[in-house]
């Protein structure tokens, strides 16, 4: 559902992101590992079309990042690292907002709404205004602003950054629920969330991939942690 080929950015000097190629089939969770500066943010920025590449490109479910960025943005889910909202609004008003973005209407809407509030767990909250709430509250909005359209593949940034360990618990339950109907990539810092939920796992460091395989093959090739592993892989690039 998501074949990425060749895709490359840099910002002046720095090349963030150089000439990475991979692809992410439904059913698999993609966890996407790297040291701070690695990509990881600005490879998913182009996958959602919100940055361009200054070459290669990437296709999901079909539609190419640069020849159809519209459809690109119908098809997926996507949480920013520092996910927008506005913080007037209501967390009601807002999904309602996204709702209309996305030309969800009537008996769809009620159904969407009805659905995604509970499963992001921002009842207590929904007549509040978003400046109001917590950061862990504001994460789990941005979450339900992703998946209010059910979409077939998810781009999650740092999906449960500030959440507290009974709200990343039901975050990761959420993802496995999810995951044998979608096609979901989400980057971490969290090595036990990358156990907890992700089939597959790309380290990258500098803008390059350096490993694609399973966190259970990593560990059992270098007999330790996965913690362990990740540190001799970006120190050393092997």
């Amino acid at each position: 559902m998501i074949k990425v080929k060749e895709l490359r950015r840099s910002f002046g000097p720095i090349v963030a992101v150089d000439g990475i190629s991979f692809s992410v089939e439904k059913g698999q969770v993609l966890g996407l590992l790297g040291p701070n500066g690695a990509g990881k943010s600005t490879a998913m920025r182009m996958l959602a079309c919100f940055l361009r590449p200054d070459s290669g490109t990437a296709t999901i479910c079909g539609y190419d990042i640069l020849q159809n960025p519209i459809e690109v943005r119908r098809t997926i889910g996507y949480l920013a690292e520092n996910a927008p909202a506005y913080n007037e609004m209501t967390v009601g008003s807002f999904l309602n907002f996204v709702c209309d973005a996305r030309q969800i209407k009537g008996k769809k809407r009620k159904q969407a709404l009805d659905r995604i509030v509970p499963m992001c767990s921002i009842d207590s909250v929904y007549h509040q205004t978003i400046e109001t709430l917590s950061k862990g509250y504001k994460r789990r909005v941005g979450l339900a602003q992703a998946l209010i359209h059910d979409p077939d593949v998810l781009i999650l940034d740092e999906p449960t950054d500030g959440l507290d360990p009974n709200q990343k618990h039901g975050v990761r339950k959420l993802i496995n629920k999810m995951a044998k109907d979608k096609c979901i990539i989400i980057s971490t810092h969290i090595l036990e969330e990358v156990e907890a939920v992700c089939s597959r796992t790309i380290i990258i460091a500098k803008g390059r991939i350096l490993v694609d395989s399973t966190p259970g093959q990593l560990k059992e090739k270098y007999q330790c942690s996965l913690d362990a592993v990740f540190r001799r892989i970006t120190r050393n690039g092997k």
